[in-house]
């Protein structure tokens, strides 16, 4: 048994689907890569008489969800099973698409490098409570855009040993992606079978699919790899301000995705995900962090668990400028809610400033919000405490419980330990330990993680056939940013406050 949440009614959820699916087939999608056009034509799908936009047929589509696999098995860079995505299983992942970092040295946001990049994998790979990584921002000033997001595949790869979510940042990008993600299997078979990343397909909007999400979902789905499926639903923008409205555009965003995905190669994995934000009509931005967008997450995501399908959210984020009070509100609300939810691959960690910002302090602090939000989804079981007579008779006699033979067991996995970027002192300790801030404690978090971090070892010649990828896309660059070399090797150095909690990700 565990903490669920229903936002819907049954009903409710089959009309949504049942409009999503009427505007698929009566007004179509915009199908704007030729060869995924040509794929779907092949299959049998009709255009309209302008010959761009594609019908996609009940039938096609319910055949679809049929086929679309129920959960799958992420594999680490070894190609060993890490984790299940499916399911009431959650891991909470850094989000992407970020610009720029604010850098935690300086105070200042700025423009990120390769630098930065690497300083992030180091921290992601130590932090107990993100399942695995991302390419969580850009690195666009030391590196040509058309290969920048090869290049965060690369410093990634060669950091961490976890699973990664990534994305291709134009038609060209995919390819050279997988080719540097099989330098760690077999052959592609092998890599289609043991998955190592799930990439990330944005859905244009305005029933339309632009030249690169077309391309890049064709060359995933064909190499094997897994994709979420993310439109950016706009509330009150380009898509309704109502839920239900919001939600039945979403829909057929996601589903024409997982269409497409399942034509090309049926029992292809998909997640049925978002990335939805409401319209500020005052400050014409669009807040990721919104209650109405929380709102439509999740009930997004029940309509996704009503076909079993595995879910990704953009949430356990916050549109604040800082760690300050509403990233902590923003970021831990919604952390709690996707937990509760049952996301699947909750993409948001870290991010500030409408997933403009990357924040390592921030990373660090949503580690323990994450935490505590799988803290407090964990089964809820009996344990030695029905009947309670011998918990009874234990306080009775000592007028206290905590030295019991059931105390001693079960506080380690019962009794949630934050690590100390969480204050738990009384006011007299803090005081007599400097008065030291929640900022003051994540930039420290950062410097004792990097300090922590274990160097991952990878064959010389894989590592500069990795470059070599990267490089053939160069246009005008001659070489590839300089990297900070891996700190020295040492016996792994223990985290303060982490007692009682290993082993805890992998069961969730």
């Amino acid at each position: 048994m565990r903490p669920t949440l229903k936002v819907l009614s049954d009903e409710l959820i089959e009309k949504i689907l049942d409009e999503a699916k009427r505007i698929m087939a009566e007004t179509g999608m915009e199908i704007r890569g030729p060869a995924m056009k040509q794929r779907l034509l092949d299959h049998g799908l009709k255009t309209d008489a302008s010959g761009k936009r594609i019908f996609f047929s009940r039938e096609v589509v319910e055949q679809a969800i049929e086929d679309a696999p129920k959960s799958f098995t992420l594999f680490d860079r070894d190609g060993a099973p890490y984790t299940e995505i499916g399911g009431n299983s959650v891991h909470f992942v850094p989000g992407s698409s970020g610009l720029k970092i604010l850098d935690h040295r300086t105070g200042k946001t700025r423009l990120s490098n390769s630098i930065d990049f690497i300083e992030y994998a180091r921290v992601c790979d130590t932090l107990e409570n993100i399942a695995y990584l991302a390419t969580a921002f850009s690195t666009n000033k030391d590196i040509e855009s058309q290969v920048s997001d090869a290049w965060r595949l690369y410093m990634t790869l060669t950091t961490s040993k976890k699973p990664v979510v990534t994305g291709s940042f134009s038609e060209q990008g995919t390819e050279r992606m997988v080719d540097m993600l099989q330098m760690f299997r077999n052959d592609r078979a092998d890599l289609v079978a043991k998955p190592m990343s799930i990439f990330t397909i944005t859905a244009t909007g305005n029933f339309r699919y632009g030249e690169d999400s077309c391309q890049n979902l064709l060359d995933c789905v064909e190499a094997g790899i897994p994709v979420e499926i993310v439109p950016v639903t706009l509330m009150g923008l380009i898509a309704p301000v109502t839920l239900v409205g919001a939600l039945v555009f979403h829909c057929v965003d996601v589903l024409t995705g997982i269409t497409m995905a399942q034509i090309i190669r049926p029992g292809a994995p998909v997640l049925f995900g978002g990335a939805p934000a409401t319209f500020h009509m005052k400050a014409a931005s669009s807040p990721m962090a919104a209650i109405e967008a929380q709102h439509l997450n999740v009930a997004y995501v029940e309509i996704a668990k009503s076909m079993n399908l595995p879910t990704q959210a953009y949430m356990a984020l916050s549109d604040a400028k800082s760690l300050d009070a509403q990233a902590g509100g923003e970021t831990f609300s919604s952390a709690l809610l996707a937990a509760i939810a049952g996301v699947n691959s909750v993409s948001g960690p870290g991010m500030l400033d409408f997933v403009l910002t990357f924040s390592l302090p921030k990373l660090v602090f949503d580690n323990e919000v994450c935490g505590q939000a799988l803290h407090f989804v964990k089964d809820i079981k009996i344990l030695d405490d029905l009947p309670a007579t011998q918990l009874v008779k234990d306080l009775m006699t000592e007028d206290h419980l905590i030295t019991s033979e059931h105390t001693l067991k079960h506080w380690p996995q019962e009794l949630y330990l934050t690590d100390p970027v969480i204050d738990r002192e009384n006011r007299e300790a803090w005081e007599k330990a400097g008065s030291i801030d929640l900022q003051q404690r994540a930039v420290a978090g950062v410097e004792k993680r990097l300090a922590a971090y274990q160097p991952i070892d990878t064959d010389p010649a894989v590592d500069s056939a990795l470059r070599e990828i990267v490089k053939s896309g160069f246009v005008q660059q001659t070489d590839l940013p300089d990297l900070p070399p891996p700190a020295e090797r040492s016996a792994p150095k223990a985290v303060a406050g982490r007692r009682g909690r290993a082993g805890r990700r992998r069961s969730r």
